[in-house]
């Protein structure tokens, strides 16, 4: 008999097969004995950490991208650190979970980043995967939608929009655009607001209010030419910089006839939600493009200045107003103590029409700026039975937007998480006090 001669069954096989392997009593079946890692979060860092193949070879996330440094056995005595939190992303993943329920929502992201060093604390995708089980994830569904997703954010590049109108200098915050039409006609489109509106609006009401109508005219103050360097500067419109192989592509941008226009409220111009936050951290930390990072006490790259700090502080005035105001878009974010300070925007998946997006991109403490998060929800429905205390009164959700879905989630997320930031956090403890008591 040749003992060298052999066929496998069955690789992996759990425990319910292998008793029933053993009860046929056939002494040529022979058990091995093999190499598996097992992650303590099962669920809770799938789209991070990833996948091994039966062979223990890194098929996606952290384990594909760092295959081979993991493998090195001259690598053992050095660890592979993330920069995330678990504390911090059990609590996000949590909230956001329950407000896919709530609202009835497909699908959810958010991610918390750091907008001094882009070190990020936590990056939820749902629904998630048990990474335990090995499986073979195919449905689209699964998708990191932070890294991967390739979305139109809608008016949260309005931000971008006022950002550029003030760095150029052609208006200031309180510049006042007088005679705003009701709708703007670009070749066979019409451009309107999905509210009425005054005739006249500062910059910034034109940005608390979200106005789209607003937003083309500061961009046609702009000019295409100086919108299209900012977007190269930027590399919203390029493969995002991360450590985990999954990565979208955002689709090119043809600057077609009324392509400046729409691009001004975040229509027509595709990125993912890594980028558009990464861009947030940079607009609130006085003008310093960081690069996103999943990796702990790594060589940070030199920064690049895409608006100065002028401008910078300026943005953080006008995003803590679109929570405070009453005209504004987020104030079911206004949490006691912290200082929020966002955008709202409503949207839709590229190449998926019905695919419905509301996101929200809060920064805190918006007077010196620490943290940016950023929520997601994927077609999200009104909840008739939620109970909102919107400024001070009871009441329903009246329209579907990120208004009354993704902020109210960010705000529950923020409320929960600022204690152990503030933790982390020594400054951002002290700002935390002085805001919450004065």
């Amino acid at each position: 008999m040749d003992k060298k001669k052999y066929f496998r069954l069955k690789k992996r096989i759990n425990q319910e097969e292998r008793d029933k392997f053993w009860s046929l009593g056939e002494k040529a079946i022979k058990f091995e004995p093999f190499e598996a890692r097992m992650y303590t979060h099962g669920n809770l860092f799938s789209h991070i950490v990833g996948q091994v193949d039966y062979d223990n070879y890194g098929i996606s996330g952290i384990e594909k991208y760092f295959d081979r440094e993991l493998k090195n056995k001259k690598e053992l005595n050095k660890p592979l650190e993330l920069t995330l939190d678990s504390n911090v992303q059990y609590i996000i993943n949590k909230e956001l979970s329950k407000a896919i329920k709530t609202f009835n929502a497909t699908g959810g992201g958010a991610v918390l980043m750091d907008v001094n060093n882009g070190d990020i604390i936590s990056l939820v995708s749902l629904p998630n995967f048990n990474i335990n089980q090995r499986t073979i994830i195919k449905d689209k569904k699964f998708i990191n939608k932070i890294t991967k997703g390739v979305y139109e954010l809608g008016s949260i590049f309005k931000t971008f929009t006022v950002a550029l109108a003030l760095e150029h200098r052609l208006v200031d915050t309180n510049t006042v655009i007088e005679d705003i039409p009701r709708k703007i006609r670009c070749s066979i489109h019409e451009i309107t607001d999905m509210k009425e509106h005054p005739k006249d609006l500062t910059v910034e009401e034109i940005l608390v209010r979200s106005s789209n109508v607003g937003s083309v005219i500061l961009a046609k103050k702009t000019g295409e030419k100086n919108f299209k360097e900012f977007i190269k500067k930027t590399k919203l419109t390029k493969n995002p910089e991360i450590e985990v192989a999954e990565v979208g592509v955002p689709h090119q941008l043809k600057w077609n006839k009324c392509k400046l226009e729409t691009v001004s409220y975040g229509h027509g111009i595709t990125t993912t939600p890594l980028q558009a936050t990464a861009l947030y951290a940079a607009m609130s930390n006085g003008g310093k493009l960081i690069t996103p990072s999943l990796i702990k006490d790594r060589k940070i790259q030199p920064f690049q200045l895409i608006i100065s700090k002028e401008t910078s502080n300026k943005l953080n005035n006008l995003l803590r107003k679109v929570v405070t105001s009453k005209e504004g878009t987020a104030s079911l974010a206004d949490k006691d103590g912290y200082y929020v300070g966002g955008k709202t925007g409503t949207a839709e998946s590229y190449g998926d029409k019905k695919n419905r997006i509301n996101t929200f991109i809060s920064i805190f403490p918006s007077n010196k700026p620490n943290y940016t998060l950023f929520v997601m929800l994927e077609n999200p429905k009104i909840n008739k039975d939620l109970i909102y205390h919107y400024r001070g009164v009871k009441t329903k959700a009246p329209y579907n937007t990120s208004g009354w879905n993704s902020v109210y989630v960010a705000g529950k997320i923020i409320e929960k998480i600022g204690p152990i930031l503030a933790i982390n956090n020594k400054e951002f403890t002290n700002l935390h006090v002085v805001e919450k008591f004065n």
